[in-house]
């Protein structure tokens, strides 16, 4: 029986990171354009906020239906129909006809990001010798945390400085996920024996019992700082603009892509620090981060806010890292993915969640008390998890 991988190149997990980055882009894109559609459609805070949640419903629903799904199937399937998902999410986008398309446009671009999440991250870690587990960790966090910060940043330039803002960054997109398919395609299939096609078979949350141990503490930390992130990524453009009267998308845009930078940095000195450190530390200097975010939002300072930000982000990056590595590490082989996937439904949660109560919020007392609010409760969470992991560290993988 001749392999079919023989007769492709042999593409490694840099390249599988590549395709991860680019489809996680897609996925934060809209961030700094809320506003123009507030302004075009017509809509509030409040629905900008459900916008952002329909997307994590995406994410979740996948993760529970088909977490699993490339451990049986095989990595390249699935990441070919994420990609097809997250083209059709920018179609939606570029041919925008109202909120419901919106909508529908979030909800693909949910699915996309829930296939990437575990297939794409177990990719990347499959496509890695074993000298290189390691930085293939690095980069799958990396790709993960780095594509999703390009996304604001290139759609803030786009709109800000080109024209055409509501279009051209969604062309941009598709000609990047083109690139990701072809990609896709010349990637070798990891996955012993895969079986295509097979039946779905929801796992729900489900982590096998060797994991648990580790799985409960590292997603008690990445929960706050994935709160955190759905703050950046939802609200915190109509903050700058609403609450510090800074109205440049391109500088909305960069603040947001400054959380990620960070938390991507975050990411790469968690190696140096260890995972027993890494997850208590992470989530003390979230902490700090927070403080100083909550302290720009009363004191309006743009300079207070991105300080903040950058802490904030390095926090979570210490955290997140190290909680997947533990993971990931502890998981066994054959369901590495579909853990991967359960760890990331606690991490949409917390995404998505906090974000529609800081909307809710809004309504009733404002942007800026709505802000403070959220902020806090984030920060008291983010310090218990700190104490918690501090007195019950997990164990080096």
């Amino acid at each position: 029986m001749i392999d079919r991988n023989a007769r492709r190149p042999r593409l490694g997990y840099p390249v599988a990171a590549a395709i991860f980055a680019i489809g996680m882009l897609g996925t934060t894109l809209p961030t700094p354009l809320y506003g123009l559609y507030r302004q075009e459609l017509g809509f509030s805070e409040l629905i900008v906020t459900v916008v952002f949640a329909v997307y994590a419903v995406g994410v979740i629903a996948v993760l529970l239906l088909a977490g699993n799904y490339s451990d049986v199937v095989g990595r390249r399937p699935v990441l070919l129909v994420a990609l097809g998902l997250s083209a059709a999410s920018a179609l939606c986008f570029l041919f925008e006809g109202g909120l419901a398309v919106l909508f529908v446009g979030r909800l693909l671009s949910g699915f996309a990001a829930g296939l990437f999440s575990g297939a794409a991250t177990a990719t990347v870690l499959d496509l890695a010798r074993p000298d290189q587990k390691v930085r293939a960790g690095l980069a799958a966090t990396a790709a993960n945390m780095g594509g999703l910060g390009c996304g604001p940043l290139l759609a803030g330039l786009l709109a800000q400085y080109a024209p055409s803002p509501l279009s051209l960054p969604f062309v941009v997109d598709l000609g990047l996920v083109a690139v990701a398919a072809v990609l896709t395609w010349l990637l070798p299939e990891p996955v012993e024996h895969p079986r295509w096609p097979a039946p779905l078979s929801p796992q729900g949350v489900r982590v096998p019992p060797e994991v648990r141990g580790v799985f409960a503490p590292s997603a008690l930390a990445v929960f706050a700082g994935f709160a955190l992130l759905g703050l950046f990524t939802a609200v915190a453009p109509s903050f700058v603009a609403e609450t510090l009267d800074v109205h440049n998308l391109a500088v909305s845009g960069a603040i947001v892509f400054s959380v990620f930078l960070a938390s991507t940095v975050g990411q790469s000195l968690m190696g140096r620090v260890g995972v027993r450190r890494a997850l208590p530390g992470g989530s003390f200097v979230l902490v700090v981060g927070l403080a100083l975010v909550g302290a720009s939002l009363a004191a309006e300072s743009l300079p207070l806010l991105v300080v903040g930000a950058i802490l904030a982000g390095l926090g979570q990056g210490l955290a997140f890292r190290a909680g997947i590595t533990a993971v990931g590490g502890a998981a066994p082989p054959a369901h590495r993915a579909g853990t991967i996937s359960a760890f990331f439904v606690v991490a949409y949660v917390g995404i998505s969640l906090p974000v529609v109560g800081v909307g809710a919020l809004t309504v009733a007392l404002g942007l800026r008390t709505a802000g403070l609010t959220f902020t806090g409760c984030v920060l008291v969470l983010a310090l218990c998890a700190g104490v918690y992991l501090s007195r019950r560290p997990v164990p080096e993988s």
